[in-house]
């Protein structure tokens, strides 16, 4: 018998504590150096330092790309599943990265599905 759709769930939350944490760790130490505080209070900064460079660039932009099209997709698929407040997802995304957001969305969705399917999630 294959497994259930929600045994990946505490997959998902753990790879959201990692996201957050491996990308949280130099976002505050950034902040208590600089008081940037989440990259957001000094924005001509934070856009200097992101574009860099050509490399720097490259990895700004291929994220930002990912960045709105896995927020339309979070937003899309919520609705569809009917999970509510899609926003708080975007609002996440925005102040702390793809990182932690993206498997904590797919760990909401597993535990929406799965209760839909009558499993139970993790």
């Amino acid at each position: 018998m294959p497994p259930s759709r929600s045994s990946i769930a505490p997959v998902y939350l753990a790879l959201a504590v990692v996201g957050y944490i491996v990308a949280g760790v130099p976002t505050i130490m950034e902040t208590i150096a600089s008081g940037n505080i989440l990259f957001w209070t000094q924005p001509m900064r934070t856009v200097a330092e992101l574009f860099a460079n050509k490399t720097s660039t490259a990895f700004a932009l291929d994220a930002m790309a990912a960045a709105v099209v896995l927020c339309i997709w979070m937003v899309v698929e919520s609705r569809r599943i009917g999970l509510k407040s899609s926003w708080r997802f975007v609002v996440l995304t925005l102040l702390f990265g793809l990182g932690g957001t993206v498997p904590l969305f797919l760990w909401f969705r597993e535990r929406v599905l799965g209760a839909a399917d009558g499993t139970r999630t993790g």
